[in-house]
């Protein structure tokens, strides 16, 4: 009885393509823990979106009657000293958490990447100016720095908001707390983009000497055409994990400045905020900071979790290493 065995080249034509993103998802699917933080940051995003009209209450509503009450089956959470149910307000705190690392992320990742890829192709004076403003940024402590501009900042943009609207009878912001919720969100993202620069600029000065970069030179590509298909999408592997891991940071970061009593102002809700409400009660009524804490804490060691799975699973070389 003969047996008959598929040549290794037929074997490959069976198997279906590969590519790096393909082998990626294998290594992170692999990774529990990489798992379970995607599924933590999944339902984080969840939440922040569709969390408000899941809420048993109005976040500011007040009940008299229910006043730092213990966790109960009217408030799973229990309620505060002034009687608003911990529940809704800290799925109001996700929306606000959520806001954050969306609007953070994003201005992150596309300044980040657009002056990294800039400061590496272009190089000279270009290359320097954003360096050394980059330098400049990251020389100061991000907290200090975060609160220094969210503090100096809310004056002068109120009172252009009043000029605008004095001027053109429109109100582009209709109250203080979205001119708040802006200037909070900016702040963070100052602080955010520099390292990420950096990050980017390594990798574009890595790739550029490679030999598929010094062909398309060579055969006269434009150089918009080598950032946007070569360089680009060879460097945002690390650009990925970097984001991923900072937007648990982020998070902290809104969460001190709004413990601080720079952040997020009454009546919008914090974590951060919330906290620092009801740092007073601890004593009496733990759960009044335990339960914002403990929210704040599962969800900063989601996203870590997330970002050390993308980075094994995007960088195979350092796990051999």
């Amino acid at each position: 009885m003969t047996q008959s065995f598929a040549s290794p080249d037929l074997l490959d034509e069976m198997m279906p393509p590969r590519n790096l993103w393909l082998d990626a998802w294998d290594r992170f699917q692999r990774n529990k823990m990489a798992v379970i933080g995607l599924v933590i940051a999944v339902l984080t995003l969840l939440l922040g979106i569709f969390g408000p009209a899941l809420a048993p209450y109005d976040y500011k509503y007040i009940d008299m009657r229910a006043l730092a009450q213990p966790p109960s089956l009217e408030h799973p959470m229990g309620t505060d000293e002034i009687g608003r149910d911990m529940l809704s307000r800290i799925l109001q705190g996700a929306r606000t958490a959520v806001m954050v690392a969306i609007f953070v992320t994003v201005i992150n990742t596309v300044l980040g990447l657009a002056l990294g890829v800039l400061s590496a192709y272009m190089g000279g004076i270009v290359d320097m100016a954003i360096m050394r403003l980059a330098d400049i940024l990251l020389a100061f402590p991000g907290l200090l720095l975060v609160a220094f501009v969210n503090a100096t900042m809310k004056r002068p943009v109120g009172l252009v908001s009043l000029w605008l609207y004095e001027l053109t009878g429109i109100a582009f912001f209709e109250n203080t707390l979205v001119i708040n919720y802006l200037i909070v969100l900016w702040a963070i993202s100052l602080i955010g983009w520099p390292g990420l620069a950096r990050l980017v600029r390594g990798q574009i000065l890595s790739l550029r000497e490679r030999e598929f970069i010094k062909a398309q030179v060579a055969m006269g590509s434009p150089g918009w055409r080598i950032m946007a298909l070569h360089l680009i999408p060879n460097a945002i592997g690390p650009l990925i994990v970097a984001v991923s891991a900072s937007i648990g940071g982020a998070m902290v970061l809104e969460s001190s400045l709004s413990y601080l009593g720079l952040g997020i102002q009454p009546p919008g809700a914090s974590w951060g905020r919330m906290i620092v409400e009801n740092m007073l009660q601890w004593s009496v009524y733990p759960h009044l900071v335990a339960m914002p804490s403990l929210v704040l804490a599962i969800c900063v060691f989601g996203f870590n979790f997330l970002g050390d799975g993308l980075n094994d699973a995007l960088n195979p070389r350092q796990i051999q290493s």
